[in-house]
Order: C-alpha cells, then structure tokens, then sequence
C-alpha cells in the first residue's frame, strides 16, 4: 500500500481531521483547486476502506472517509439465497490498482483523465470544468482530431492540467430499443480509452462516467459496463497499469461505484461468494463486451401448417427456445400469414455466409482472368452496404487504438491542402511505399485512420507515381480490400484522382481496376505528365512535394518549360527568348 499524505493520514484519526482535510481539499486561491496525487486517494484494496462486519462497537470510532458513508449492501445479503461459480474472482493485485474518488478527474495528478464529449469535442460539450482547467490550447489542438466517432477514442496533451494527457472519447445516446448497441458503445469507450493509455506507455489513469444526463445513459446499467470493462482489461494487461480511478461527482454515483465495485473487485472470499449471488447474467464477454446470441429464435414455419404444406419442413435437431419457459400461443389469423412461400424468402443468415464461402472457393477453383494476368486475386463475393460499414468500423477502431507514428514517419501518405474547388487534398507517394519493409495490416489501419476525416465530404487525391515503378507494388487484390476497408461513403465523396507520371504499366493497371473492380472511382483518375499540368488542379503552395519528385519531373520532361528554384521548390515558367 502506497504512503498517505499527513492530511490523508489525519482524515482517519479523527472527526476532527475529516474538516481538516476537506479543506485541503477546498478550491484554492483563485478558484483553481490544488493538485491531489495517487496517495490522497482511497484505494479499493485499503484496509481503511472497509465497512466493519458488525456495528460499531461502542466507544469505537466510525471510519471517517466519506468514502465509506454508504452501508455495504454485501454485508446485508450474506448467506441469502443459491451460490454460484464465481466470475470475477479475487485477485488482490487487480484490486490494489483500483481507486474510487469523488471529485473531478482533471485535478489528480495521473499520467491521463478522460473527458467524455461530443463527436465534434466541443468544449460546450465536454466534462464541465476541463476545459476550463486546462487552457485555450486544448481546444485548439481538439480542433486539429477532425472529430471522433461514438465509442472511439483520442488524446491530446493536458496543457494546464496536474495530468500529462487527456483522452477524448463520445459516449453513445441510449434508447432502450437500442439497448445492446449503446452497451457495446459504451464498454468500447472504456477500453478504447484504456488501449490508448497502454499504447502510449502511460501507466495511470482518472476516469469519470461516460454518459451524460443528456444522452439518457442510466446511471447503474452504466456503471456495472464501466466497471466491468475496467475489470477485464486489467485482467489481460494488469503488468502495463498502475492505476485506474474511477471519479464521481455526485453522492448517487458514488453509491452506485459503492455498491457495485465488490461485484467486480471482491476483496476476500466473502465478497467474492456473495458477488456470485448479486452479479446479473449478462456480464460481458472476456473483454466486458455484451454478448450478443445471434438468432436464438428462428423464424419457422408452424406445425399446424407444416402437415398441410407442399414444402418440406426440416424438424430441428435441436429447439433454442428450450428452457427458456417460452410456450408458443396459437393464433390461426397470424398462422395465415405465415405461409411457406414468404418464409422462403427470409434467408437464414448462417446459409446466406455459406453461400459466400461457396462462390469465393468457386471464384478461386475457377477461371481467374486477373490472376492470370498478374493482377492479384480478385476472387470473392462483393460486400454489403452493412458489410463494408462493420469491416470499416473495426478497422477503424482498431486503427484509433494504435500507435502507427512509424508508419507515418514514412510519408506514404499524407494531407495536402485544398485542391482548385477548394476540396480537401490527400497526397500519396508510390515510390515511398517499400513493400519489403511494410507492414501491409498496419498500413491498411493508418490509411482508415487517416482518410476518415476527409471521407466525410468531398476530396480529392494526388498520386506522385514518380520513380514508383522501380518498386515492387501491391496487386490490385490488396487495392480491392482497401478500398472495400474505406467504405462507401469513401467511393461517392472522392472527386478525382490525379496521377503525376504515370508509366504503361500503371494505365494497365487502372484499366483492369475499372474494369475489374469498381469502375464508379477508377474512373475518376486523371492523368497529368508535367508539374505544371498538376498545379492547374492543385495549386503548387497547397502541396508538400517531395525533392526526388521535381527531379523525376525535369528527367523525364527534359526540364523543358520551365524552371525549379531550389530553396523553395517553386516552380516558374522558363521566360521566353
């Protein structure tokens, strides 16, 4: 157990003290509260923070930390009902990594503090306070992130904060129709936050509820998915963390955090057998997840109807609904509706997927034009609308959750300014991208990452293919999986896309593209030879250019026309005469 503060120590000596400490506590000077570390903090594995078994003895002191205001609903239950197996076991040093403190985040000293915002992180709609406390610069580098999806994740420096980091992240409105999905959202804000940390090399981190009164989040269902993420992630990744602090403002959800902490984080056997009694039946998956059981119930035709059907009704072998204490009520107006001939039509899903494995194994078995031309494989079924969405949005999510600076570092791809229309501009330069030394998974997740700012509107790409041919390149099967990654919305926004230099073999190559893979995009592409064709559609002072580019440019062009000053790298029209 970390050492207290004199004044941490004092709370617990004494009613007297409690007053002392809760003035230290006090906003200082100014209304700026004064910074409080890790050991002013009640820590979950304290013995301190533990409610007596029995009343307190008379003559006895009461615990004094009003972190212990609350009775122990552990204590009340003991020996009520049926045990179970335990989910969430003892593990003290999970729990010695736990901290409950009720006070705004942004005043502890950890390596990170969470704030929950909105999708565009406004400062109107952030945690109340942070922006406050941490300085105008926070809002100016907030508006560099081009925003951040509901369950994802971003970090910015603290600036005036006692933490090192702050770590954006947008919790989900809640409907109880969409009870599962806003669960998902939420459960992946905690641990998107938590990845963020670790992937960051940072070790401590102060989290309040994520969930506002205005998103209707409710308050207990969202702390047992706060608490429960929290849990598992230390599970796996215990030896990266040092502390997690949950923060809570007001007395219902510190209560709440009071009463469901011993769930999640038993203390002792004790706790660990009566949180079997006390925990619900959906605790997650192994990462805190909802488990979602897909098509338990499977629209079928009805007995009655079966024996008087021409269509063959296949008997299961086995009846999902068993045990569930369901009956199947008779009612003859609906059984009319339900007719063989319409339930045909209701594929079940599991048969859709094996026809898709069916085609792509019959795509590949068969006559492959594009393998046999060298262009990859692009054998396979064309995705859905939904399909593309969810493979973008795990890409996505994984790609938020990593560090891929050195995949940056390589400037494959970059942002350029605005092209002539005043679009946004993304650069990508072929001879920069080494498929010997690339991590192609790596590259997919920082190319999502970095075209999901520019995807949402209109935008443009400039290709330098310059030199590039002296590269080993990808096929164009890699080039149909990155894009089916982007998404559609990827394929409607993007205007154009200007090729400098291209050589035979790439026209090859776009030519099968639009012919093979998505003719809508590939169609798009516009072919300029010269620096100074490119410039009429993207002025020369919105792009960052590489050097090896004007050099390619005047070797291939014999430098006739024009001229490259080689400070600035601008370039000018060779005067006449």
């Amino acid at each position: 157990m970390q050492n207290r503060s004199p004044a941490a120590a004092s709370a617990s000596a004494s009613p007297g003290a409690v007053a002392a400490a809760a003035a230290a506590m006090a906003p200082g000077v100014g209304g700026v509260e004064p910074a409080v570390t890790l050991d002013q903090v009640p820590r979950w594995s304290d013995p301190d923070q533990r409610l007596p078994s029995s009343p307190t003895a008379a003559g006895s002191e009461a615990p004094a930390s009003s972190f212990l205001s609350f009775a122990d609903p552990l204590d009340a239950a003991a020996g009520a009902g049926g045990r179970g197996a335990s989910r969430f076991p003892v593990d003290d040093e999970v729990n010695s990594k736990i901290y409950l403190w009720r006070g705004h985040p942004w005043n502890l000293e950890v390596d990170a503090v969470v704030n929950s915002t909105n999708e565009s992180l406004d400062e109107a709609h952030s945690s109340p306070g942070l922006h406050a406390a941490a300085g105008p610069e926070l809002v100016e580098e907030c508006a560099t992130l081009g925003g951040c999806r509901t369950g994802m994740a971003k970090m910015t420096n603290a600036y005036d904060l006692p933490a090192r980091k702050v770590i954006h992240t947008v919790g989900p409105k809640y409907a109880v129709k969409y009870h599962t999905a806003a669960e998902s959202a939420l459960s992946h804000c905690y641990r998107s936050c938590l990845e963020l940390l670790v992937e960051n090399g940072l070790e401590s981190i102060a989290m309040g509820c994520i969930y506002t009164e205005a998103k209707n989040y409710p308050r207990e269902p969202a702390a047992h998915v706060a608490i429960r993420t929290v849990r598992r992630f230390l599970e796996k990744q215990k030896d990266k963390i040092t502390a997690v602090v949950f923060c809570t403002i007001s007395s219902s959800d510190t209560e709440i955090y009071k009463r469901l902490l011993p769930l999640y984080f038993p203390r002792d056997k004790q706790e660990e057998d009566i949180a079997s009694l006390k925990l619900p039946a959906d605790v997650g998956d192994e990462n805190g997840e909802p488990i979602i059981d897909e098509r338990k119930i499977r629209i079928k035709t009805l007995p009655a109807e079966a024996a008087n059907s021409k269509y063959p009704v296949p008997v299961p072998a086995d009846n999902p609904l068993s045990g569930s204490g369901l009956t199947r009520r008779r009612n003859s107006k609906m059984d009319s509706y339900l007719d063989p001939t319409f339930m045909s039509i209701v594929k079940d899903p599991d048969l859709r997927r094996k026809e898709q494995w069916e085609k792509s194994a019959q795509a590949k078995k068969g006559f492959n034009c594009a393998k046999l031309l060298g262009f990859g494989d692009l054998g396979g079924p064309a995705l859905s609308a939904a399909e593309e969405y969810s493979l973008h949005s795990r890409y996505l999510a994984k790609a938020n959750s990593l560090n891929l600076s050195e995949i940056a570092e390589m400037k494959i791809i970059y942002r350029g300014g605005v092209d002539s229309e005043g679009r946004p501009v993304m650069v990508v330069v072929g001879a920069h991208f080494l498929l010997r030394c690339l991590d192609l998974e790596r590259f997919v997740l920082y190319v999502v990452k970095e075209f999901e700012p520019l995807i949402q509107k209109p935008y443009s790409i400039v290709y330098f293919h310059s030199a590039a041919s002296l590269q080993v390149q990808p096929d164009l099967g890699f080039m149909k999986r990155l894009q089916q990654m982007l998404g559609r919305k990827h394929q409607r926004n993007l205007q154009a896309i200007y090729v400098l230099h291209p050589t035979l073999g790439l026209r090859t190559a776009i030519f099968a593209l639009q012919l093979l893979v998505d003719g809508d995009v590939w169609k798009k592409v516009v072919y300029v030879d010269r620096l100074m064709h490119l410039f009429r559609y993207v002025p020369r002072e919105q792009l960052s250019i590489p050097d090896f580019v004007f050099q390619h440019d005047l070797e291939v062009n014999g430098g006739k026309g024009m001229i490259v000053d080689p400070r600035t790298k601008h370039v000018y029209q060779r005067p006449s005469g």
